[in-house]
Formats: structure tokens, sequence, C-alpha cells
């Protein structure tokens, strides 16, 4: 499928503009567009602050069509309406929760990296956090969903460097060391619960 295809036809948003839901059917996909094919105008350019209500629910957009397409294939395969609807009420609040708390997180480690004065502020952050979470919208595909989502990663880099005007390297650090932290705890605990059940095993021999 091409990418005019996917996309439909509309321009990329000019640089420097916010989602604005009360326009919501006209500023969607040209707003995806810029944040997935011109992404480095896009964080140069949109406001450090104004509002979080924008990102937010660009990100939330993108997530509940992901779980609608993805909720909709399930009922193929054995699921029933109630899981779709319970997964449409909870995919909102779930995702505004992790939008906060990775923003919280990636500020953070933008204080002690890129340095307290010198950053744009909590607000810029979280909308890195929200727009470049743009690739939830293709977490629904099996196996090329989680492979899209490291274009997210990448993203990330390019709007932490462009909207707090830092360097690479001080991005790549900003976003990479709790991708690393999480994927050591998940190793982690995928070894304790492994050698549990062996233990387990063990004793019922």
């Amino acid at each position: 499928m091409s990418n005019e295809g996917f996309l439909g036809n509309m321009p990329p948003a000019a640089p420097g503009r916010d989602f604005d839901p009360s326009r919501a059917t006209d500023d969607f996909i040209p707003i995806l567009r810029s944040i997935v094919t011109q992404p480095v105008p896009f964080f140069a350019a949109i406001p450090r602050r104004g509002n979080y209500v924008g990102p937010l629910v660009f990100a939330l957009i993108c997530a509940e069509i992901s779980a609608l397409i993805g909720g909709v294939l399930s009922l193929t395969t054995g699921a029933s309406i109630g899981d779709l609807i319970v997964t449409l009420i909870r995919t909102p609040i779930s995702t505004a929760i992790g939008l906060f708390i990775g923003a919280a997180i990636a500020h953070v480690l933008v204080y002690l990296i890129v340095g307290s004065s010198s950053n744009s502020g909590f607000e810029a952050t979280f909308r890195v956090v929200a727009y470049s979470s743009v690739t939830s919208i293709a977490a629904w595909i099996p196996i090329i969903g989680p492979l899209i989502s490291i274009y997210g990663i990448y993203l990330a880099i390019v709007g932490i460097r462009e909207i707090h005007q830092t360097t690479t390297s001080k991005a790549v650090l900003v976003v990479l060391i709790p991708t690393v932290i999480i994927i050591v705890l998940a190793l982690l605990a995928i070894a304790v619960i492994g050698a549990a059940l062996l233990g387990m095993g063990a004793l019922n021999r």
C-alpha cells in the first residue's frame, strides 16, 4: 500500500502547528504526516508551551484507532463485543497515564543530561512523548507493529533534540536509558519466573 493510500492526499501540516482537537477530522492526517515524514521541522517549530490537550488528544486518537482495529479483528478469533468495549474504554485511560509517567521519567533525564536551565520544560517533553507515540496506531499489526515502534524511538530522539535544543548524543541517552532499563527488568522477570517454574518442576518429581 502506498504512503498516499494509507495517509490520504492531505499535505503535511505547516511547521509550528499543534494538533487542534476542535478540528480533529481536518488536522489529524496532516499532523500525522508531519510527524512521520518531517519530524525535524515539526519538532523544531511546534510551541514548547500552550496546552497539554492537543498532543494528548492526538496520542489518544492514535491509540484508540489501533485498539479499535485490533479489537474488531479479535472478534474473528473468539473475543466478544464486551471485550471490545472494555478495551476501547480502558485504552485512553491507560494511554493517558502512560504518557504522563513516560514524560515524567524522560524529563528527569532531560533535567540530568541536558541541564536544569537549558531545557524547554516538562510540557515540551510531554509533547515529544505524545507526538512520537504516533507509531502506536500500527500496534495492532502482528510482527510489523513492534518493528514500527522502533521508528517511534527515532522520533522521540529527534523530538528531544529539537525541542530542547540539545545534541543528538544527549537525546539518545534520554530516550534509550529508560528503554534499556525496561528491557533489563523484563529479562530479569523472565529469568526469575523461569527459575521458579524449574524449581516447582523439580519439587514435583
